[in-house]
């Protein structure tokens, strides 16, 4: 066992500021992750669903080329506030404004007479949000292995996001489906555009609050080389990370399976016709998943990340079949079974969904630790853009697919004479929805299984990296001028 395990350099108040900086940028990723932008811009602002897929598609893209050149510059960066925090300490204006713009599109162009405007205003608005949220996200994510070289120290760091996000940050999704229902049922008058809008405002104010804690209370320990890795250098260490690589593929694979997400959102609101019941399926689940948070170094003790990545993979395809057969004679007429029924997944889910929020974060530290040792250079910027850009990449996959194939299964948006939004189904349509949300993404995601196969940063290589790294660390803390490692 290294014993940079048993050296706590980070505080309590660190980890508060840290846990409470995610929460503050999650809320506001909330409203844009798995069906609920689909939502707002097939819905709300009136945009053709194909339309949508495609910018998804094509930003999704864009990410390819945005988070790891971001990643490089942040690699390149050397000031007296260190080379992560002086980002951290500039997005949250920025980034507020961008979140604030992303959903007032149908206010701002309440009387537009062509759709094409709207479309035009739908990619440029979502542009400068995903622009904005990569410049803050790469380095948050980064910090969490600069932060300390203690392991230990880290996986506090990193759950402790994790968990406040979990609570405070995923305010926004009650929220958002209770002001739905409101607006829905005629119980105020506040329309659905609004109710997005609204939102968008308390996101911009958590991030101007919360997530700017991240560039304010945080310090990065780690000592950086004085050497400045140039961006194209980076790529190729990348490149050359076969752990970080096997990593990616099996994200990237994983991807299939958020299809689960997109169409959560709209079996509960065109299917169920209540997206608040969202909210007590979700109940029991995400209390265990709180509780979990306490059980990860328990279960760290008996499985090592991979494992607990493939047993996640497993999982959900064992669950998710028996759910979707279970429910096939009640998916659109007994929400009391159905309720219960899905209770039971989430509730089986959330265990592995409060673990696996941990455990790839952490593994790509590992990647970052094993690349350091191999070739004396840290590039946290680079990889930790890949987990930024994976996910974006897979969130946009899974949301451009899953919007895609709403006209497929027959589940489109118009207007009738009187301006007011329907919602047209076809024969079978419930059906495909009940499959999609419950069943088909978890069989296809039961491929991303292989990559995890053939990952092999654990065990005993691993313990050496990290005490090899522990000793080469004080000798260059010694080299390096105002590097020593703060021991608080």
């Amino acid at each position: 066992m290294s014993e940079s395990k048993d050296i706590r350099y980070v505080g309590v108040k660190e980890n508060l500021a840290y846990g409470f900086a995610n929460a503050g940028q999650v809320f506001g990723y909330n409203l844009v992750a798995g069906g609920y932008l689909s939502l707002f811009f097939t819905k709300v602002f009136g945009i053709p669903e194909t339309a949508v897929a495609t910018m998804i598609i094509v930003l999704g893209i864009w990410d390819t080329i945005n988070d790891p050149i971001m990643g490089g510059l942040i690699d390149k960066t050397r000031t007296r506030y260190g080379k992560l925090r002086p980002y951290l300490l500039f997005v949250p204006i920025p980034l507020s404004i961008a979140t604030i713009m992303l959903f007032a599109g149908p206010e701002i162009l309440a009387d537009a007479k062509t759709t094409t405007v709207k479309i035009v205003y739908m990619y440029i608005s979502y542009f400068i949000w995903e622009f904005f949220y990569t410049i803050g996200d790469v380095p948050f994510w980064g910090m969490s292995t600069a932060i300390s070289p203690s392991p230990s120290d880290r996986t506090r760091a990193i759950s402790s996001a994790r968990l406040i996000s979990s609570i405070f940050g995923g305010l926004a999704t009650p929220l958002l489906v209770i002001m739905m229902d409101l607006s829905n049922n005629g119980v105020w008058n506040i329309t659905l555009s609004q109710d997005f809008l609204i939102l968008a405002i308390i996101a911009a104010v958590m991030l101007l609050c919360l997530f700017s804690l991240a560039g304010r209370k945080t310090k990065e320990r780690v000592v950086q080389s004085v050497k400045e890795p140039s961006v194209l250098e980076g790529f190729k260490v990348m490149f050359k990370n076969k752990p970080l690589m096997l990593i990616i593929l099996g994200n990237v694979i994983g991807a299939l399976a958020g299809l689960a997400g997109v169409f959560q959102t709209y079996y509960y609101s065109e299917v169920l016709n209540l997206n608040s019941a969202v909210l007590w399926i979700n109940l029991p689940g995400t209390i265990f998943g709180f509780l979990t948070y306490l059980l990860i170094p328990k279960v760290k003790k008996k499985f090592d990340n991979r494992r607990i990545v493939m047993l996640n993979i497993i999982c959900r395809f064992v669950v998710g079949t028996l759910v979707f057969v279970c429910g096939l004679k009640f998916y659109n007429s007994n929400i009391l079974v159905i309720s219960i029924l899905l209770m039971i997944q989430n509730f089986v889910f959330s265990f592995f969904n409060t673990i696996n929020m941990v455990i790839p974060t952490e593994m790509i530290g590992d990647t970052v630790d094993y690349m350091e040792w191999k070739t004396g250079e840290r590039n946290e910027g680079v990889s930790f853009s890949v987990l930024t850009f994976v996910g974006k990449l897979t969130g946009s996959i899974s949301t451009s697919l899953g919007t895609a194939l709403l006209p497929i299964i027959g589940l489109t948006f118009t207007r009738n004479a009187a301006g007011e939004q329907i919602t047209v189904k076809g024969e079978h349509t419930d059906l495909l929805v009940w499959a999609l949300y419950t069943f088909i993404p978890y069989v296809l995601g039961l491929i991303s299984i292989v990559p995890y196969i053939f990952y092999d940063l654990t065990g005993e290589k691993l313990e050496k990296i990290r005490s090899d790294m522990k000793i080469r660390r004080e000798k260059l803390s010694k080299e390096v001028s105002g590097g020593a490692v703060n021991e608080e």
